[in-house]
């Protein structure tokens, strides 16, 4: 038997103690390690970025303290950098590289995407933001968005003050396909936007396939309306599912801040959605990608009616100046419908 609940009916609360406690890798990555990274043969910067990882946490938290100013005059070795930048494109495993240095670093330390230190600032104010994660001998900053210039430079002054206290940065950003080559698209412009700090990052190319496409089946084609029970009996038969209008989610997100979508779907072990369609406003689809994002974390299986995934947004949204985020949620989300539908009906 399945219990059924709606995810737009739930609006959750989440205080600050609860956001501090919550940088951390999600469930997703919760186990990593190098050990566990799959390096693609034919990519041989994947094995050299693990190598270059483990020397980088070998260096956390030894001869902690100096700040800015040793950092950008003293002897530049990887023990000194201030940071390392992961630089690739989608699906290549830079998350799972990330999360396997939070894993491998002493504390204390903080692991969250972009988005999350965003909202952190939010909630707390930039100057007790900074006094928080100051001590922290790592910070661990997932997905850094280089698409909206406020929030960037934001997050540019933040990492120049954590490492000017001394802390150890990581960063991980997404470069397009199409953007892949000699130009390292992503990486200079990550290093333009981090201005004082950008020689003191060891920027990584990691290449590659995205791996959640790698050897896969394509995306499952929607389901019909009248198939969405009976596949979510097979998929989570004792387990809990949120199953909604996807309208009516999408006009609930509206009244829910994106920092309370993780606890949104807390106890949440499926979604279903019925009726999926295109969405048509860049408000609407920015907030849908975070909701993504975060299902991705949990690992949530998805079933879905309506249109595909990769018609969820707009062709001009899918060619615009957000188009990393859009192209980050529809490989995401294809990726956990492909998980929904482990099981065919009996």
């Amino acid at each position: 038997m399945v219990q059924i609940e709606k995810l737009a009916t739930r609006t959750p609360a989440v205080s600050v103690d609860e956001l501090l406690k919550g940088f951390y890798p999600s469930p997703r990555f919760g186990q990593v390690s190098f050990a566990s990274y799959r390096p693609d043969p034919k990519q041989p910067s994947q094995a050299a970025a693990v190598h270059a990882l483990q020397a980088f946490a070998g260096g956390i938290g030894a001869g902690d303290g100096g700040g800015l100013f040793k950092k950008l005059f003293g002897k530049k070795d990887a023990t000194t950098r201030a940071g390392i930048y992961l630089d690739g494109g989608f699906g290549v495993g830079k998350t799972h590289l990330l999360a396997s240095l939070w894993h491998a670093a002493p504390g204390p330390k903080a692991f969250g995407t972009f988005v999350e230190y965003t909202n952190l600032v939010g909630a707390l104010s930039f100057r007790k933001t900074v006094d928080a994660l100051s001590s922290y001998k790592l910070v661990c900053i997932d997905e850094f968005e280089l698409d909206d210039p406020g929030d960037t430079v934001l997050m540019s002054r933040l990492m120049r003050e954590l490492a000017d206290a001394g802390v150890k940065l990581a960063a991980t950003s997404n470069t397009l396909p199409g953007s892949l080559g000699d130009g390292r698209f992503a990486a200079v412009d990550f290093q333009r936007e981090i201005q004082v700090l950008a020689d003191q990052f060891d920027v990584i190319r990691v290449d590659g396939e995205d791996f959640r496409h790698r050897g896969l089946p394509a995306a499952p084609a929607p389901l019909r309306n009248s198939e969405l029970h009976a596949h979510m009996k097979a998929e989570f038969d004792g387990k809990t599912v949120a199953e909604d209008d996807f309208g009516t989610l999408i006009s609930h997100l509206a009244g829910v801040h994106p920092s309370r979508y993780r606890k949104l779907l807390d106890g949440v072990d499926g979604v279903v959605w019925r009726d999926v369609e295109t969405i048509t406003e860049q408000a609407v689809a920015l907030r849908f990608v975070v909701l993504a994002d975060r299902l991705y974390d949990k690992d949530v299986p998805i079933l879905a009616s309506g249109v595909p995934f990769d018609k969820l947004f707009t062709e001009e949204m899918m060619n615009g100046g957000y188009m990393k985020k859009y192209f980050r949620a529809v490989s995401r989300l294809t990726a956990l419908a492909r998980e929904g539908q482990n099981h065919e009906p009996s």
